[in-house]
């Protein structure tokens, strides 16, 4: 059986502030759900993603996040398509798309 690296996207626009234009959660290896990924466009037009961390004191503690640049640019690639993909159709407010890398 092959497992999918990430699956089910879902991209929930927000009106932009800051550089923040969406958020976004997904599946990782059908086994681990990752939320609250923000998403912010950069002045060149390209998108970073940021992750979630919670402060804690005068901390600020990474909740999740990839730990090595393969996994982290292919959640990259599939969220940053599934967001512009949600964004070209009018009237979009979200959208699940599953993609698999």
């Amino acid at each position: 059986m092959k497992m999918k690296t990430i699956s089910e996207i879902s991209i929930t626009p927000v009106k932009p502030q800051g550089g923040l234009v969406a958020f976004a959660s997904f599946v990782l290896f059908e086994a681990v759900y990752c939320g609250s990924v923000a998403v912010f466009g950069r002045p060149d037009g390209t998108y970073r993603l940021v992750y979630p961390n919670k402060r804690v004191g005068e901390r600020d503690l990474d909740i999740v996040y990839p730990i090595n640049r393969q996994i982290g640019l292919a959640i990259q690639q599939a969220v940053i398509a599934a967001y512009e993909d949600v964004m070209s159709k009018s009237n979009a407010r979200h959208n699940t798309t599953q993609l698999s890398f």
